[in-house]
């Protein structure tokens, strides 16, 4: 069982969470923004945080990317939240059941390109350009009020269901423009969990119980634009998911991002349509 003291805590620091956030939003509203972004005008940005049950520091970090996802702060973006749990945590007691040595590798390369010493959790990369520590809100609003209004690619998500573990989905992308810094660009479609809970029985976060968004299961690459083409990516996609899940209990994101630079030039994000999910039951 968790302290009265670690309770508290915990209580007063997600308090603290919303109350930044709130702040931020205050902000951003007397500089002309408002606190609810519109839909028809939103620039999507890729928001992944790096993170991990056994590590004490990241759960005010998951809670922010969850307030983030649910209050979507900034006018004019649309936040897109991938929860990716590494696996360098797991030797301390505690094994993270949505963790993967694919997301170490994919912060590690990102620690690379944004020269960062090394890979530390909880990290937060914005739009594979920009990282910040995942905690500090005033930085996570800073960047997507930076971010607003950056020119990207439509991508589009369509035909979504599921056959057991194996999911089917449409993916559609504008093609890259001729003024594009690229060559070429890979589109990726990462699968992941709306919501996921644990209770820590060991390491840092012992006896507490942890609430996750987006949990990524997987993120795989299934094609490539190339610019000066004039040809637009559409491709009926098939992907094996790593458990068993109901089809309302996921989100679908699909993005382009330079393979050099690790920049994301466009994103979008889904979920199941309800006849897809009624179909099933």
């Amino acid at each position: 069982m968790p302290s009265k003291f670690n309770r508290t805590f915990f209580s007063v620091l997600s308090i603290a969470l919303t109350l930044l956030i709130a702040v931020a939003c205050i902000v951003l509203a007397k500089r002309g923004f408002a606190a609810e972004p519109s839909a028809n005008s939103s620039s999507p940005v890729l928001v992944e945080l790096f993170t991990s049950e056994g590590c004490s520091s990241c759960p005010p970090a998951d809670a922010l990317l969850r307030k983030l996802d649910g209050m979507q702060p900034v006018q004019g973006v649309q936040a897109i939240v991938l929860s990716e749990h590494v696996d360098y945590w797991n030797h301390d007691g505690w094994k993270d059941v949505y963790s993967s040595s694919f997301f170490t590798q994919r912060q590690t390369d990102y620690a690379r390109r944004l020269s960062v010493r090394e890979p530390y959790t909880p990290q937060l990369v914005m739009d594979g350009t920009v990282q910040m520590n995942g905690s500090d809100a005033h930085a996570v609003v800073t960047a997507l009020e930076a971010a607003r209004g950056r020119a990207k690619i439509a991508v589009r998500i369509t035909d979504v269901s599921l056959d057991g573990k194996t999911l089917h989905l449409r993916v559609t992308a504008d093609a890259l423009p001729e003024d594009a810094k690229t060559r070429n660009a890979d589109i990726f479609v990462a699968v992941a969990l709306n919501h996921a809970e644990s209770h820590v029985a060991a390491g840092e976060n012992k006896g507490r119980d942890i609430s996750h968004v987006a949990v990524v299961e997987t993120i795989n690459k299934v094609g490539t634009i190339e610019r000066g083409k004039g040809k637009d990516f559409d491709r009926q996609v098939t992907l094996k998911m790593k458990t068993p899940a109901e089809l309302a209990a996921l989100r679908f994101v699909a993005f382009v991002q330079e393979p050099d630079t690790g920049a994301v030039v466009g994103a979008t994000v889904a979920n199941a349509p309800e006849k897809a999910i009624s179909e099933l039951r």
